[in-house]
């Protein structure tokens, strides 16, 4: 069988997370470098430059110019979220394929201007949730589906946080009301609900109730909150993220047969090397001292980093597109329902933490 043409990418813009990209893209066997592109020439160049891109790779001094170079297959939008209608709608009708960073929007009615720019032009669309695409997930999904051993869905709890520092709490794009207004609901709070959703086989809660004791900064971005989501068929969840606290990337599935455990769910403490923990049927030895059977422990080896997955999935749909395909519409979808539930939490803040049910 004939190797993929690689897909050409353009980035937009030169933030910290394009640094990952760009090794991502360099490192997927079915992508290829092509451009990046800054409000500034001179920023563009040195970010190249310090990323040790190849000669090739061209470099612009606007993002229109990436948009606008007929070799660009896709680009990756690592603006400010803010910003990412504007441009993830621009380069749809440019016929560029979209990968977005998360969060993919403000909200969702933002969000599904993004969505009817890509299915008008047969564009491929796909956030940045990189953790989808580890092969330790695909793993998980196993455990989770299995009647025997795991049961019926009961409850979640998901976790994800890091103590920014002095710098990023004054300065970062994540806590300025006008570029990434969620804060650290829309970027740690992001990863959680996905993966609540992801245990929920992507089912949407039917309320939201956020947790009182949310935290924001002068300028009323938030720094820190949970949440608490219903079912109607009676399942729960609950979340919280945080840029004031320890770097913790927890998720726990209980069901009634079974509890699933990963400490490390939106990055692997191992780039080549995640694990993840199962229990069945749990329960202690005659005296109660220990439990038995004992939960285990499960290792899942891989190539290629989870970012490189992800280039390469995308890519890979890109290609197909190309050859005459349909773009793959459970991206977009899982992306909608993750900012669907962001909403709806946020306007529980917003009310006082009031409920509040979650949108379609």
């Amino acid at each position: 069988m004939a190797a993929e043409a690689p897909i050409r990418f353009g980035i937009l813009g030169c933030a910290d997370i394009a640094r990952k990209l760009s090794r991502a893209i360099t490192l997927a066997p079915n992508a290829e470098l092509h451009a990046v592109g800054s409000r500034s020439i001179d920023k563009a160049k040195s970010f190249a430059a310090a990323n040790n891109y190849p000669p090739h790779v061209k470099i612009y001094g606007s993002y229109e110019a990436v948009l606008d170079d007929t070799d660009v297959d896709a680009v990756y939008i690592p603006l400010p979220t803010s910003l990412h209608v504007r441009w993830a709608v621009l380069a749809a009708q440019k016929k560029k394929h979209v990968l977005l960073e998360k969060p993919v929007a403000v909200n969702v009615s933002e969000f599904d201007k993004i969505v009817e720019a890509c299915q008008s032009n047969g564009v491929q669309l796909m956030d940045g949730t990189m953790w989808m695409h580890h092969p330790r997930t695909a793993a998980m999904r196993e455990f989770l589906v299995n009647s025997q051993l795991f049961g019926k869905l009961k409850t979640i709890q998901a976790c994800f946080s890091f103590a920014a520092d002095e710098d990023f709490l004054k300065n970062d794009i994540r806590v300025k009301p006008d570029l990434d207004a969620l804060g650290a609901l829309g970027d740690a709070g992001w990863y959680c609900v996905r993966s609540i959703l992801w245990a929920a086989d992507y089912e949407l809660p039917k309320t939201a109730i956020a947790l009182r004791g949310a935290v924001f900064n002068e300028a009323g971005v938030i720094l820190a909150c949970g949440a608490s989501l219903r079912w109607e068929d009676g399942k729960v969840a609950t979340f919280h993220c945080s840029f004031l606290a320890n770097l913790t990337m927890d998720l726990t599935a209980i069901g009634t047969d079974g509890t699933l455990h990963i400490n490390d769910f939106v990055i692997p403490y191992q780039e080549h090397e995640a694990s993840y923990t199962t229990g069945s049927k749990s329960g202690f030895d005659d005296l109660v001292t220990c439990w038995s059977p004992k939960p285990s422990k499960h290792i899942i080896a891989t190539e290629l980093p989870q970012e490189v997955s992800m280039v390469r999935e995308f890519s890979h749909l890109v290609g197909a597109i190309k050859k005459g395909g349909k773009p793959e519409t459970k991206w977009p979808t899982r992306s909608r329902k993750t900012q669907l539930v962001l909403d709806a939490v946020k306007a529980s803040v917003d009310k006082g933490f009031e409920a509040v049910e979650v949108g379609y």
